[in-house]
């Protein structure tokens, strides 16, 4: 059974018959494409064909175009690098495509250009011919492809910072901004058990906002809604990242401190008292003041275990509302005899 492959190549006769058949097919299948041909004489860089479209683009007659070269048609530095393509593509010896950016009439004008110089002729004549190729609508297209894209990813990344916040919101306690209970003693327990593995400390804060001003309670449910909203800001500046502020009940906020002993936990919560001392809360143009009373308690030097951290911090802070307010306790320390 015989195949194309075992067909004997096609004859010179038969060549020199079918080109006029493919250049007439030729011309039909570039305007289909877009694209745009034209053939110089390689050794004088003359033009001896363009199309219809090239001669367009150049916005002159084809007839116009033929027997002139680059310099004549295109400014000089565009006729540099053409000019050099083009004995790039007749040393390669095979087709070969680059690619031209140049402004045209205040506007950008890319090209893909595949570029063909044919053997020698029984003369020694060479011709160079060109398709020339409008790149920059499928650029553009690429480059609104990309805008789409990115903007796609900005808007996911948006509704994935928005869920975030929506979760974060709902482990929030809205009158104060700070966490609800639950999260803290999600991060209590957590605390408890990477101290006890590390043989580290940390310390726990209870606190409470002493009897309000009759300034503020007058104020009724606005003053107590401007106390707490500032003692929640006041949190949270004044504690770092990998702590835990939160409203533990009604009456109470508490803060896990981690990694920081009773001395230093000591230290940081006078200098959050004596700031909320001094804060002025402003609402409906009146000044209004509070102050706050902190019980602190550390593991495992108070108590060496959850329960009983707890407890222990209660009761410093109880101590501290019996002493009037506005103060700060430490949890007793606990001596064993050996």
């Amino acid at each position: 059974m015989s195949t194309m492959l075992d067909e004997p190549p096609m004859s010179q006769q038969q060549w020199t018959g079918l080109q006029p058949v493919l250049a007439a097919l030729l011309r039909p299948v570039l305007r289909r494409h877009g694209e745009m041909l034209t053939v110089k004489d390689l050794h004088s860089g003359r033009y001896v064909f363009v199309c219809e479209a090239m001669a367009g683009f150049l916005k002159r007659p084809a007839g116009e175009v033929l027997n002139r070269t680059d310099p004549e048609l295109f400014d000089s530095a565009v006729a540099t690098v053409l000019r050099a393509a083009e004995q790039t593509a007749a040393l390669h010896g095979e087709p070969l495509t680059s690619e031209h950016r140049f402004e045209q009439d205040g506007s950008r004008r890319e090209f893909s250009v595949l570029r063909w110089a044919t053997p020698p002729d029984a003369a020694g004549a060479r011709w160079l011919c060109s398709v020339w190729r409008d790149v920059a609508p499928e650029r553009q297209r690429e480059a609104q492809l990309r805008a789409a894209l990115e903007q796609i990813e900005q808007q996911q990344q948006a509704n994935e910072l928005l869920q975030r916040e929506l979760a974060d919101q709902a482990l929030r306690d809205p009158a104060s901004g700070l966490y609800r209970r639950a999260h803290f003693e999600d991060q209590l327990h957590r605390e408890v058990d990477l101290s006890t593995r590390e043989h580290r400390e940390f310390a726990i804060v209870f606190i409470e906002i002493d009897p309000l001003t009759p300034k503020v309670r007058a104020l009724g449910a606005a003053g107590e809604q401007r106390v707490l909203e500032a003692v929640g800001r006041l949190l949270r500046g004044g504690t770092r990242a990998m702590d835990a502020s939160c409203r533990y009940d009604e009456s109470r906020f508490a803060v896990l401190l981690s990694g920081v002993g009773l001395a230093t936990a000591h230290a940081r919560m006078e200098g959050l008292r004596r700031k909320c001392a001094t804060q002025i809360v402003v609402h409906e143009g009146q000044e209004l003041g509070f102050t706050l009373s902190m019980g602190v308690a550390s593991f495992p030097h108070t108590a060496q275990t959850q329960d009983a951290l707890m407890l222990a911090c209660e009761a410093a802070l109880a101590e501290a509302r019996r002493r009037g307010g506005n103060h700060v306790t430490l949890a007793a320390i606990r001596f064993e005899s050996a």
